[in-house]
């Protein structure tokens, strides 16, 4: 029997406040445990939320972009449960009625598009933080995080792989990101998920037995603990055996999943309306301010990008995944450089370099402007592609411009004709029996010749000089 997945996801996405989400107190990132609290986030006796206006406006902006309908009265409700890092003993959360509702993303996988549907966004508040001692059976918990405003994006069971899970998460946090609304890091957190995914024969409409997966804090741990969890729930059902509804936490050093408690029910968490919370109010004069303020997001820029600069969708894809790279793009192209040729050095030689000293884009020490007038020098035929690649490991570490490295180290291409027709001579001179054996239909060793001028012009000869002097003296035109 072939069986096929059916997944769901809950995104959870640390929203990008100064405060929290009902206090005034701070949600910078590694402060001293216990220090950014107050009475409200602590939930001592008779104190009140308030309701943090931006964390709204965020919330806003992630529905709109994924086409939600917004709701125009939502309410926030208290999710009651007991565990150290939850000072209240409830978490404010929203639940019968969300901020937005019946939304869309749309993935690409290979050459197909699919459409996961986006059941619900929600706002609430989150928990603190447990440290377990590794040497002694004692827990520390920190209540910086606690109340830290959240949205969770709770997805449509439209997911059918692991591969599929991980465009969507890639996708949301592409929007979040191009929002601004949160830095996506998922290794600090502030951009998480927990999986729900069942199996059932292909096929079949009925949904099987679902297990809930946690512990998921990287695209690739999601993946491979779905990956694993699928296979998993298929060798269950095919031994006879029945799926246990469960939450499993994913294992990254042994690459599996392992039983972690019975699955909770949404009537495990009593949940009913927050007494300290008025209705939210949402007008259309609200949601139309806040959708005249939407950037431009990554499917449009996508598009655009292959339109306006005639960039392979491949490219145009890479390029627009992150504002910040789109950014670094365009600046660059605005310097007159062929657009093709940019979105090579983008994802190349400068990719290269962020990824070697631990970089984003925009600390680069190359700026778009300085790529820029090195691109130009290689279009304007000052420096050869491969001179280039040299210059621009120079640029990073010393902060000088393409220009000034070029002149200092004579670096300037030679395209002077007879200045290379002469080298020529030298190599074929020296080669008499491989200039036969091109003569003699072996042309593939043209490379050899241009390689042994440009070693001895120390790479500054113009390439397509050398090619094509070369090919004449082989094919008899002009003194060797």
């Amino acid at each position: 029997m072939e069986f096929e997945a059916v997944i769901g996801l809950e995104v959870h996405a640390q929203l990008k406040t100064k405060s929290k989400i009902f206090c005034g107190c701070s949600t910078a990132f590694g402060a001293t445990p216990n220090t950014h609290v107050c009475p409200v986030c602590l939930g001592m006796p008779g104190v009140l939320p308030v309701l943090n206006r931006q964390v709204v406006e965020f919330a806003l902006r992630m529905a709109l972009a994924t086409d939600c309908s917004v709701a125009r009265e939502s309410r926030f409700a208290r999710k009651n449960y007991f565990y150290p890092d939850l000072p209240k003993g409830y978490q404010i959360s929203q639940y019968e009625l969300p901020i937005a509702e019946a939304g869309h993303v749309d993935i690409a996988v290979g050459d197909a598009v699919k459409r996961i549907g986006i059941t619900r966004i929600h706002m609430e508040e989150d928990a603190g933080k447990l440290t377990h001692d590794p040497d002694r059976p004692v827990s520390y918990v920190d209540f910086n995080r606690t109340g830290v405003p959240l949205i969770e994006i709770v997805s449509e069971p439209d997911i059918r792989s692991a591969e599929q899970a991980g465009a969507y998460l890639r996708q949301l946090r592409s929007l979040v990101r191009y929002l601004d609304i949160c830095d996506g890091n998922m290794e600090e957190g502030s951009f998480r998920c927990d999986a729900n995914v069942s199996v059932r024969p292909a096929g079949t409409r009925a949904l099987g037995t679902r297990t809930e997966l946690k512990n998921l804090n990287s695209f690739r741990h999601v993946e491979k603990a779905l990956a694993f969890e699928i296979a998993r729930q298929r060798e269950v059902i095919r031994d006879g055996g029945q799926v246990v509804q469960e939450t499993r936490l994913w294992d990254p050093d042994k690459n599996r999943t392992t039983s972690m408690r019975g699955k909770e029910e949404a009537h495990d968490y009593r949940y009913f309306p927050d007494p300290d919370l008025l209705p939210l109010v949402i007008d259309d004069d609200w949601i139309a301010r806040v959708r005249a303020q939407l950037p431009e997001l990554p499917d449009a820029k996508k598009r655009r990008f292959m339109d306006q600069y005639s960039l392979p969708a491949y490219d145009a894809a890479l390029l627009t995944a992150g504002r910040d790279i789109a950014d670094y793009f365009e600046a660059c192209t605005a310097g007159g450089v062929d657009p093709k040729t940019v979105s090579n050095w983008v994802m190349g030689p400068l990719t290269a370099l962020l990824n070697a000293r631990g970089m984003v884009v925009e600390q680069s020490p190359v700026s778009p402007e300085a790529l820029a007038e090195l691109l130009k020098l290689v279009e304007e035929g000052v420096i050869s592609g491969k001179i280039a690649k040299t210059v621009f490991e120079k640029m990073a570490p010393s902060g000088r411009t393409a220009r000034e490295i070029v002149e200092a180290e004579g670096l300037v291409q030679v395209s002077d004709t007879a200045a290379i027709e002469a080298v020529v001579d030298e190599v074929l001179t020296a080669n008499p029996a491989q200039a036969e054996d091109y003569r003699a239909g072996k042309t593939k060793i043209l490379g050899f010749f241009v390689g042994q001028v440009m070693k001895r012009t120390r790479g500054r000869a113009n390439p397509r000089l050398v090619n094509e002097i070369l090919r004449k003296r082989l094919d008899g035109q002009g003194p060797v």
